[in-house]
């Protein structure tokens, strides 16, 4: 029911590709599903939420991981974010909280629900992202910012590529997200600038 009541909250805005009621299942099939994210509860039946995360991120280094569950420890949170998690959000906040962590999470940022002590948290979370690598755009990137940049519109750049409008805006905003660029203007700049393109 929790699932079925999940999805029907995401849908108008994300694509939810598949649906588990454990760990293994959810291992089995991820690299054939290829998400950009996953929702994980720590106390999954079997494989725990946080080794299922490990594993998650052994097979799919890019996935981000967004940890929806009833426990408010901060230490587990901590280990979380630890792992690799990007969004760590309490079941009993307002459905809408889990909506703004993906979308956070989708531009490549942080996000802990205000019913955590997030002093504890801010300080490793920002110390993790502040190391990583410099960005370098993926393949994928950098063909819609090739399209982007001769003008074509999202949903001709979908077509061109075979792939969603969807799919096509959130590469733009990830690589404007990751570049610290605020405009279309700016990240056709950037890409010219640094031979991205």
């Amino acid at each position: 029911m929790l699932i079925d009541a999940i999805k029907r909250v995401l849908e108008p805005e994300f694509t939810v590709v598949g649906t588990f009621s454990d760990g293994q299942a959810l291992l089995n099939e991820v690299s054939q599903l290829n998400p950009d994210v996953a929702i994980i509860d720590i106390g999954m039946p079997g494989i725990d939420g946080l080794t299922t995360g490990v594993r998650l991120k052994k097979q799919l280094p890019g996935i981000r991981l967004v940890y929806l569950t009833m426990d408010q420890d901060v230490d587990t949170a901590m280990e979380a974010f630890r792992i690799g998690a990007s969004a760590y959000v309490i079941k009993t906040s307002a459905v809408s909280e889990l909506v703004t962590a993906l979308r956070t999470v989708s531009w490549g940022g942080f996000y802990t629900s205000p019913a955590l002590n997030q002093k504890s948290l801010v300080t490793p979370i920002y110390n993790s992202a502040s190391k990583k690598k410099p960005y370098k755009p993926t393949p994928r990137q950098r063909e819609v910012l090739k399209l982007v940049v001769e003008g074509y519109t999202m949903n001709e750049i979908a077509t061109s590529l075979g792939i969603t409008p969807r799919t096509v805006q959130f590469h733009k905003y990830t690589m404007m997200q990751e570049l610290e660029v605020n405009s279309t203007a700016e990240l056709i700049k950037y890409g010219i600038r640094h031979s991205l393109i």
